[in-house]
């Protein structure tokens, strides 16, 4: 799934090409969004009251990610890969956890 790349070397890139400090704020708010979004979509399989809150969250974070990239002046890496869906969060927890 990786192409043989370890996660650091993904995350290298992906942090490559978020240099821009308002395209990084935004994602550093964004992604947890899109995260949390998720995990509210699925529990408002049981709970029908949670829908407004995980759409919600997921158009905010989604909107945060593309305002990023148009200051940073990138297209998002996942246009180019897929699997830089799953690298942003990953990028986002080194950030997080003060890896980058």
């Amino acid at each position: 799934m990786l192409k043989g790349r370890s996660w650091d070397d993904w995350i290298a890139q992906y942090a490559q090409s978020h240099q821009n400090p308002w395209n990084r704020l935004t994602h550093t708010f964004g992604i947890p969004m899109i995260v949390v979004s998720i995990a509210l979509a699925l529990l408002a399989l049981v709970w029908p009251g949670l829908w407004p809150w995980a759409a919600g969250l997921f158009v905010l974070g989604w909107a945060l990610q593309f305002i990023g990239h148009a200051i940073e002046g990138k297209p998002p890496e996942f246009f180019r890969d897929w699997r830089f869906l799953l690298v942003g969060t990953r990028w986002w927890w080194a950030k997080i956890t003060g890896r980058i």
